[in-house]
């Protein structure tokens, strides 16, 4: 296993975005919907780093991935609690990789009426995405495409609560 990058220097990238994310919410209210499993790691850390006073937090269910391999189909297991309809969203997963997750997930939101829709993650891979958004609103670090772990990414559920991450 290769650490990739090491806690400080994730912990400091987180925030970073924190900071940028409260320059623009700072006066209106923000949601953020963390894409679970993968982003309760990421989304709890990122939380304590947004400075917004009207912030709230909720999740949702997704997947495409079984045993290291994308299915092509995003399955939205669960949704989210709160009422979409009137505001801002902030979608969190913890990797971009192919796009189609945060694409199903964006434009469900964007139908049920919330105000706007953006995305963080903590990796984007520098890869075409030919079926899903091109790139996050945020990202906390580019990287190649490899098999990521640690800080929510997995390996069949394990090496979620790495506090780096590495890679196999």
């Amino acid at each position: 296993m290769e650490i990739i990058k090491d806690q400080e220097t994730m912990e400091a990238r987180i925030r970073e975005l924190g900071a940028e994310i409260t320059a623009i919410y700072k006066d209106q209210p923000l949601t953020m919907l963390v894409v679970m499993n993968g982003g309760l790691f990421f989304g709890a850390k990122l939380a304590e780093a947004i400075a917004v006073e009207d912030f709230f937090i909720d999740s949702i269910s997704a997947s495409s991935y079984k045993h290291h391999s994308s299915t092509g189909n995003v399955e939205l297991r669960s949704f989210m609690k709160l009422d979409v309809k009137g505001r801002h969203l902030l979608i969190l997963d913890e990797v971009l990789d192919t796009g189609r997750t945060l694409k199903k997930i964006k434009e469900k939101l964007l139908d049920q009426g919330a105000l706007s829709v953006k995305t963080v993650v903590l990796v984007e891979k520098t890869i075409p995405r030919p079926e899903g958004i091109d790139h996050a609103d945020w990202a906390g670090f580019l990287m190649e495409d490899r098999y990521l772990i640690g800080c929510g990414m997995d390996s069949d559920e394990k090496y979620r609560n790495l506090p780096y991450i590495a890679a196999f």
